[in-house]
């Protein structure tokens, strides 16, 4: 996320938080990406008066709402579903996204979206809900019908656990351990912004890292870093990682 669009999305939301404080009513951005939900978190910290909100626990992408009084309840997160139908054809998320960003939207108008069982489920906004409910009616040829749904389904991810010969806790040398690169060119990729640290581009490949960081390689998948169960007699470390399949 380039200091320029932070600043601009920083303003922006603070904008919003003073027509609220102001109009004494509730007021909510667009959905964020991952990035832009850790970059936020920082400036503007959940409170009772902050909420980010994806429409489920742990939503990748989520809405700023900023609340005039504790009691306020307001999310304009909105569930979209539809029986999808794959006995003949298969459809996976790119084949969704495709189809959404076709009809020419924002990606900041969606939230997350997944295929689970012959179920499609699909978060947006309430100004947004019947837009997709009309226009968002085939996917990779595949006829879909969307209808709202008051229920909040969760999106489980599958996660295979490995370990991988490292040299340290280095984010480089994780890097490099997890793309198979060598350190200098895991340098590079750290240089080139291919590697974001929970959800927030890596600055350098000194930075050593603690258990639990997410680590994303752009190109090679997302992971989580468990630590290290033990050091080889060459005095790297057997690092133990998690990754989202």
């Amino acid at each position: 996320m380039m200091n320029e669009e932070r600043e601009e999305l920083s303003a922006h939301l603070r904008d919003l938080e003073e027509k609220s404080a102001r109009w004494h009513t509730h007021t909510a951005s667009h959905f964020l990406n991952e990035e832009e939900v850790s970059a936020m978190q920082k400036e503007f910290p959940p409170s009772a008066f902050i909420r980010y909100d994806g429409g489920y626990p742990d939503a990748r992408k989520r809405k700023v709402i900023f609340l005039y009084d504790e009691e306020d309840d307001f999310s304009d997160v909105v569930c979209l579903q539809a029986h999808v139908d794959q006995r003949f054809r298969r459809i996976g998320h790119r084949d969704m996204l495709g189809a959404v960003l076709s009809l020419q939207v924002e990606r900041s108008t969606f939230g997350d979206f997944w295929l689970e069982d012959d179920m499609l489920y699909f978060y947006t906004e309430e100004e947004m809900a019947d837009f997709f409910i009309w226009n968002l009616t085939k996917i990779n040829q595949l006829n879909v019908h969307l209808e709202r749904t008051d229920s909040r389904p969760v999106q489980h991810f599958r996660m295979r656990s490995f370990t991988a010969v490292a040299a340290s806790e280095r984010a480089d040398a994780l890097v490099a351990a997890l793309a198979h690169v060598s350190r200098a060119r895991a340098a590079e990729m750290i240089r080139m912004g291919m590697v974001s640290l929970n959800h927030e581009p890596l600055a350098a490949g000194d930075e050593v890292c603690d258990n639990n960081v997410t680590i994303s390689i752009r190109g090679t998948g997302r992971f989580i870093y468990l630590g290290y169960e033990r050091k080889t007699k060459a005095g790297r470390i057997a690092a133990q990682f998690q990754q989202y399949i």
